[in-house]
């Protein structure tokens, strides 16, 4: 058992870049080469939309994701941690960043997203940890507040939204 705590501390002071979540902050630090190098607000799972805690490998990174799951709702610069879908990924709903109202993936805004998947895909999948905790209590949304639609129609262009960012 003491093995393998050691292992993963490890690996994680080894890794190249280091994405950190605390999510009763809404917040993510971003160390490269143990110089911290961001700090950004971030929306994680609302109350029953779960962001996973845990120290992860990421596995995966699509730079036009589109989810499969909630209606097709763009996700650029996405960068999976878990097999159940769960990614960091760029966001429109940034006045709701520094609140947890996602789904269960980590979003940031777009411009933060871009500056992060161009990092992690310079320095490579395998160089990067991403450490999520919740170091105290957060004020939840509940799912009926996040999920709520205001009746008003949208004036953004949903497609093709990763445009936006470059």
């Amino acid at each position: 058992m003491v093995l393998l705590s050691t292992m993963v501390f490890a690996s994680v002071a080894s890794a190249g870049i280091v994405v950190s979540i605390d999510k009763s902050a809404q917040r993510m630090t971003v160390t490269v080469d143990g110089v911290k190098k961001y700090y950004w607000p971030v929306s994680t799972g609302a109350r029953g939309y779960t962001t996973p805690s845990g120290t992860f490998q990421p596995f995966r990174m699509e730079e036009e994701h589109f989810s499969e799951e909630w209606d097709d709702a763009p996700m650029p610069n996405s960068v999976f941690f878990t097999q159940q879908g769960h990614a960091i990924h760029g966001s429109l709903a940034t006045r709701n960043l520094g609140r947890p109202v996602s789904h269960g993936c980590v979003r940031l805004s777009p411009a933060n997203a871009k500056t992060l998947y161009n990092l992690i895909e310079k320095r490579g999948i395998y160089s990067t940890k991403i450490i999520i905790q919740d170091r105290g209590s957060a004020k939840v949304a509940t799912n009926a507040s996040a999920g709520k639609k205001s009746g008003k129609k949208s004036k953004t262009k949903m497609s093709p939204l990763w445009k936006l960012y470059d």
